[in-house]
């Protein structure tokens, strides 16, 4: 912990309420300072640390009372001590300071060891009640509540997590705990599903289910379809199963995934699933974006690992914070020796990229759908050879994609085919790195999208637009060149 003495102005120092252990500013207390401010007393600096979320402000660690009688006595710059905690709680340090003078109430005791804890549940008891100048049982009974609902909350993660198959050492470094405490929580994965399955037992639904027990949807649906096979679920989720090559659905069904740019149909997952794998299979999803993919495979009875390079710990633990670097895990030959060895690899590899050009702006910074049309193919020649590297022989790979065409404006006739990209692309790419298609399966993209007004100003200037969409699905072919 380091600190700076230094003078700052007092209109750069802020009272973080987020921070302040006390209910509230004593004025009696001001009022003395600020007297014997005038009668030239002088006091220990202010401790203050840079603020994390107002750039070139400060928040006060210690002397909210100083603080204030500065602004009572006119002082425009005081003297302050700048701290750097190096990973110390701020309120829990603003507490030990605060309880010098004066202890804290019972009520601020209560309510800054209850802050503390939400902010950080990793403390323990013993660490909050020295801070505060409670004993250990007391900090025990004030946070009673927020430990029991944070152990559920970290029960539902690892049973979402080891549902999808993902193994123990990975549940642990995901959710930063030990492996012996992941082990012990998997002991009451029994236990934790009597009451849902009891609830669906007495004919409540899904959705009643989850609303009561705080479980996502896809996680009650994986207890309620137990012992079903694959077409029994598909009527029990109300899907209608496509016995051809086209697959066409007018919207997303919102009870998978999130709302997410380029967000495909659950229902598009769940035929994949059911053409090219079996229950208990192992699915990879490189690229998990809004979690379509895992939440299916959740109903379905499938493993399913997933990476994707925006981090969401809490609300998608499942999905592993990855970035593909066209760089690095491709040119310099780096291996994602995490996620797969002799004895894991994925029996599917179900590939939904962002699309190039298309939503571009909803994306992350670093997604491929702003790179240069040259740069995205290469990106895909580097991925789908990682992607065979990483697979066994009899792995099936799924890759869904859309011709991209630079139509916008532009009669068909003038359109121009090197500033395409069309599935003829992927499929050389593809077939160069090892991979050999055996289905093309239809699954355009709703023409909802379109208002009339669009529709009628493309057909005047003849202007062909795009609605195809394709999932590829391959099989190995030979080594990688």
């Amino acid at each position: 912990m380091t600190k700076t003495t230094t003078t700052i102005p007092i209109s750069d120092i802020i009272l973080d309420e987020d921070i302040y252990p006390r209910a509230r500013i004593d004025q009696k207390r001001v009022g003395i300072f600020a007297e014997n401010m005038r009668d030239g007393f002088k006091f220990d600096p202010i401790e203050v640390q840079a603020h994390p979320d107002v750039t070139g402000k400060y928040r006060i660690l210690d002397g909210v009372h100083r603080w204030s009688a500065y602004k009572a006595t006119g002082v425009t710059e005081p003297e302050v001590i700048i701290k750097n905690l190096d990973g110390v709680d701020p309120l829990l340090y603003a507490a030990k300071k605060a309880i010098g003078p004066q202890q804290l109430t019972e009520e601020e005791a209560r309510k800054t060891a209850r802050r503390a804890f939400q902010n950080n549940p990793s403390l323990t008891s013993s660490e909050i009640g020295k801070a505060i100048g409670r004993s250990r049982q007391a900090v025990d009974s004030y946070i009673a509540d927020l430990r029991a609902a944070t152990q559920m909350e970290l029960d539902l993660k690892i049973f979402r997590m080891n549902q999808l198959k993902i193994p123990q050492e990975r549940i642990a470094k995901r959710l930063g705990q030990a492996r012996e405490t992941i082990r012990n929580h998997l002991a009451k994965m029994p236990e934790l599903a009597n009451q849902p399955k009891a609830d669906l037992s007495r004919g409540f639904t899904v959705a009643q289910v989850a609303e009561k027990h705080g479980w996502t949807e896809p996680m009650v649906w994986s207890l309620s379809l137990e012992g079903k096979d694959d077409l029994e679920r598909f009527k029990e989720l109300g899907w209608g199963l496509r016995t051809w090559d086209l697959w066409d659905w007018n919207d997303c069904d919102r009870r998978f995934g999130d709302d997410w740019p380029g967000r495909i149909p659950a229902q598009l997952i769940a035929h994949i699933l059911y053409y090219f794998s079996r229950q208990k299979d192992l699915v990879f999803d490189p690229m998990g974006g809004g979690g379509v993919t895992p939440d299916v495979c959740l109903a379905f009875n499938r493993g399913c690992w997933s990476l994707d390079m925006i981090d969401r710990p809490d609300a998608r633990p499942e999905i592993e914070p990855y970035y593909w670097d066209l760089k690095g895990d491709f040119k310099k030959g780096r291996k994602t020796s995490g996620f797969f060895n002799s004895k894991q690899k994925p029996d599917l590899i179900i590939i939904d990229p962002p699309y190039f050009d298309k939503k571009r702006d909803d994306y992350a910074q670093k997604s491929i759908s702003m790179l240069p049309r040259q740069e995205y193919l290469e990106f895909f020649e580097g991925f789908f050879g990682l992607m065979k590297q990483h697979s066994k022989k009899t792995t099936k790979l799924a890759f869904i994609n859309a011709d991209w065409r630079d139509f916008q404006n532009k009669p068909a006739v003038d359109e121009d085919r090197e500033a395409s990209i069309l599935i003829d692309d992927y499929l050389r790419i593809l077939n160069k790195t090892g991979w050999q298609h055996t289905h093309i399966i239809q699954a355009p993209m709703s023409t909802q999208r379109f208002s009339a007004g669009v529709v009628s100003a493309m057909q005047k200037k003849r202007i062909l637009g795009v609605t195809s969409r394709y999932v590829i699905v391959l099989k190995q072919c030979g080594p990688f060149p």
